[in-house]
């Protein structure tokens, strides 16, 4: 039988109204009584009534969180960040897989709002400007972390890295070592992360007058099979290139996997860059030069801004909410060396 606040007070001798203001560590009960009634609580094996709070409180104190893969080692760091900042605020969090698909998704965070969860958390949203409207008609306060869509919307709110500076950061590193015949490996189109990071590649080509070669565009698809093909096609070339920018480290692993079949070294022949520095970047073979992102902050950020977002809905106060922006930094390994 589930114990109940009731049967806590008949062992304890008191009111249930008494045990209920023990268990949410009222001022109102004396500390003696507070301690001996939340012992007999963790003795007896009680816990809370979660469904009865939420209908009291009109709060679930849930988070619904949407990735696109739990595969996606960058996505692990987030996770944790939003997951401590959500246990330190008494918050748990409900997991769900959109497989990249817009329409799962939407999906998703429908699921999750029949949950009555008090807020949803996205990460690396696949959700365009079409697609808006569907979050602001759910009404739940949605951050979207790394989000495709840069738009935002009475309940929903974005937290990203500066792709383009991450982007220019890469390249002008290689520039710095000397290359001049630098690649870049993309990601699918409608990624927005994929065409800044390529404007920051172009950028940093124009600002020490090289022009950008299109053979050198490399399309990847975000996985290290991706980086594995374009190796290929650039050593195809009749003048491969020195310097390669990645879209992220898994591009960059499998293009390091692919050199080394092929006899080339790396950074000897060819040097690379990854973006993310996800936990395997320090430990492939060469360890990899990358564009760092501050993963678990950002998790953090998004998580406090679905919190803010929350308070503001359950107490119809408004607060001054933008956007936010973080840089990535540059992590020199030994993946890249002078042209």
């Amino acid at each position: 039988m589930r114990v109940s606040i009731k049967d806590i007070a008949k062992a304890a001798g008191v009111s249930h109204s008494t045990v209920s203001r023990a268990l949410s560590d009222s001022s109102l009960v004396s500390d003696v009584t507070k301690a001996r009634v939340q012992h007999l609580a963790q003795e007896m094996g009680y816990s809370p009534n979660t469904l009865a709070r939420s209908l009291v409180t009109r709060q679930t104190y849930t988070v619904g969180l949407v990735v696109t893969t739990i595969a996606d080692p960058f996505i692990a760091e987030v996770v944790q960040g939003i997951e401590a900042t959500a246990h330190d605020h008494g918050y748990t969090l409900i997991l769900c897989n959109s497989g990249a698909e817009p329409e799962r998704e939407i999906a998703a965070v429908e699921m999750l709002r029949s949950k009555r969860v008090d807020g949803v958390i996205v990460t690396s949203s696949r959700i365009g400007a079409l697609y808006l409207h569907h979050l602001e008609r759910i009404g739940v306060p949605i951050v979207l972390i790394n989000n495709h869509n840069e738009q935002s919307g009475r309940y929903t709110f974005t937290v990203t890295v500066d792709n383009c500076h991450g982007g220019h950061l890469a390249t002008k590193h290689l520039i710095e070592l000397g290359h001049r015949r630098i690649a870049h490996i993309t990601a699918p189109a409608d990624r927005s992360s994929a065409q800044d990071r390529m404007l920051g590649y172009h950028q940093a080509l124009a600002e020490v007058g090289i022009e950008p070669d299109p053979t050198l565009l490399v399309p990847g698809n975000g996985r290290a099979d991706g980086g594995e093909k374009a190796l290929v096609d650039l050593m195809a070339l009749e003048a491969p290139p020195t310097g390669v920018f990645c879209y992220n480290d898994m591009t960059a692993i499998g293009l390091i996997h692919a050199a080394r079949r092929a006899g080339l070294a790396v950074p000897g022949d060819v040097s690379v860059v990854g973006f993310d520095d996800i936990p395997f970047a320090s430990y492939c073979y060469p360890p990899l030069t990358t564009i760092a992102q501050p993963k678990v902050e950002m998790g953090q950020l998004a998580m406090e801004m679905a919190l803010s977002l929350m308070a503001m809905d359950t107490q119809d106060n408004e607060q001054e909410l933008s956007n936010v922006v973080v840089l990535g930094r540059l992590v020199v390994r030994a993946s890249t060396v002078g042209a």
